[in-house]
């Protein structure tokens, strides 16, 4: 296998006679722009008060952005989940094609993208940017124990194992980015409690987190008993990621102010467990997650603020969005104490291939290019970044690489009328689970969720929210989202005609290995 960064040469030098999607013009400016990037984790579409008038927490940051830019309302996650979505955006393929379920916790790997692979940032870095992600990477890396030999494993005895000394390979440094500094999965959830930064961990963990200290609430159940590193404060998280990215901005602009970069803000709020920052607690009165949310919405605004202080704002392509629905015990405690839906209006939450459970909030600002307060009902996807990302950067796909990603360019620019950029669109969830999406039909290929147990009783299970079932016996699902957009009726049995062509088509992009063009 060649070194990634000799595939990323040869893929730079030949991207021309690979080929490429069809895509929109590039619109006239001198510089390429500069491309921020927020990704929220388990924030759902009901949670971002642009998108619900009846959210209980105020998100005027992001609502400011939405304001000065284009809100999309049927932008969509690759998955259900944290490791399958972040895999997605960074190569611009479905994660279902690589087989793996679940996710990463711990020293989990390897690195899902290959070594060869062609990434959004290697791409971006093949075209002259530089690279920066601060934050949650949980797509796996490689960790080495005191012989040598590559850990690859979940769970804290794998952790226990770690020789601190050796470079981790696989992380986002071996995948296109020049700086990063974060976690390798969830960062106060999955048993290394430590920041790594570039390929190291500069400060080891010593001793098994105590939890005993830690804010005791309905969303705080969520951290495993892991190593921890001195120093590694589980509510402060998100103001270190938050830092490093500040931080970024200002030494490119002093060092290289004529560069144009890449920046990756993954940020660790609003996932469980919700341990808002010291100064957000009690600010919102809609609880522990509120205050969680509220910080989330401060980040996003301390950044955009910061992009505009430095002259950025201008030349800049801003986007914000969410890896996934809101997570099962947060909507649950959420919806019962504070009447806030962090799901509104759509079906299912985090792991469902219901609409909750994948369709995300979508923010892009670029002052100029973007018209201001505008609104897009285009169907997109998280791949779609890829194929954009070249457009912007008048580069082009080889046949490759980013796979299901579509370009999105003509929707942000208010170009792309009503016809429909992606004609077909793929979901799945933690279990592997598919659906196909195709203008208002939706047809999911299995029974049930996909991915959660509506079994389960209780005021903390979700057969409370369980729906009846219209056509019990069918091996699948078909929804038409305009007339029935809380899929509550199974048409399935109604329309084998419209089953017979979307079970043709997922078929057809999953053996075919690709669904763009």
């Amino acid at each position: 296998m060649k070194p990634y960064r000799t595939c990323l040469y040869h893929a730079a030098l030949g991207l021309s006679l690979l080929g490429a999607w069809p895509s929109a013009a590039l619109p006239d400016h001198q510089a390429k722009p500069n491309i921020v990037l927020i990704l929220a984790d388990d924030l759902g579409y009901g949670d971002v008060s642009c998108y619900n008038s009846e959210a209980k927490v105020s998100t005027p940051n992001i609502d400011q952005l939405a304001s000065s830019g284009m809100r999309f309302t049927d932008a969509h996650s690759p998955s259900t989940v944290c490791t399958p979505t972040r895999y997605s955006l960074l190569t611009g393929r479905m994660a279902f094609r690589n087989g793996m379920k679940g996710v990463f916790t711990g020293a989990g790997g390897p690195c899902l993208i290959k070594a060869d692979r062609l990434t959004l940032p290697g791409l971006l870095r093949s075209q002259g940017y530089t690279t920066a992600m601060f934050g949650k990477w949980h797509v796996g890396m490689t960790f080495y124990d005191k012989d040598g030999k590559a850990i690859d494993k979940n769970g804290l005895d794998a952790v226990k194992r770690i020789d601190y000394s050796q470079p981790i390979s696989g992380g986002p440094i071996d995948r296109g980015f020049d700086h990063f500094f974060g976690t390798a999965c969830c960062p106060t959830t999955d048993w290394l409690y430590a920041y790594i930064d570039g390929d190291k961990i500069p400060v080891p963990p010593t001793r098994i987190v105590d939890r005993e200290p830690l804010p005791k609430h309905p969303y705080s159940r969520d951290n495993r008993p892991g190593m921890i590193a001195p120093g590694f404060d589980l509510e402060e998280v998100d103001m270190v990621f938050l830092q490093k990215s500040l931080e970024f901005l200002e030494s490119h602009k002093k060092q290289s102010p004529d560069k144009p970069f890449f920046l990756f803000h993954s940020a660790q709020a609003v996932h469980l467990p919700s341990f808002a920052g010291r100064a957000f607690k009690g600010k919102t009165g809609a609880g522990p997650h509120g205050d969680f949310i509220f910080e989330l919405d401060y980040i996003v605004g301390r950044l955009a603020k910061k992009l505009d202080q430095l002259g950025y704002g201008e030349n800049t392509l801003l986007i914000f969005t969410s890896d996934n629905g809101p997570e099962v015990p947060t909507v649950i405690n959420m919806r019962k104490t504070h009447q806030h839906d962090g799901a509104r209006p759509w079906r299912g939450v985090k792991r469902d291939q219901w609409e909750g459970g994948h369709r995300v909030p979508f923010i892009a600002r670029w002052p100029k290019r973007i018209e201001a307060g505008s609104t897009s009902e285009q169907t997109i996807c998280l791949t779609d970044l890829m194929a954009t990302c070249a457009t912007l950067t008048g580069t082009t796909i080889p046949r490759d690489a980013a796979e299901d990603s579509f370009d999105i360019l003509p929707a942000l620019l208010g170009q792309a009328g009503d016809k429909p950029i992606r004609e077909y669109t793929l979901h799945q969830t933690i279990s592997l689970a598919l659906a196909i999406r195709h203008g208002d039909w939706k047809y999911l290929d299995h029974k049930g969720s996909g991915g959660n147990n509506y079994e389960r009783k209780g005021e903390w299970g979700l057969k409370q929210f369980a729906l009846p079932e219209h056509a019990p016996d069918a091996p699948g699902q078909l929804y038409n989202l305009a007339n029935d957009p809380g899929e509550t009726t199974n048409l399935y049995n109604e329309h084998p005609k419209i089953i017979k062509m979307l079970k043709a088509k997922l078929e057809a992009f999953k053996t075919g290995g690709r669904s763009a063009p």
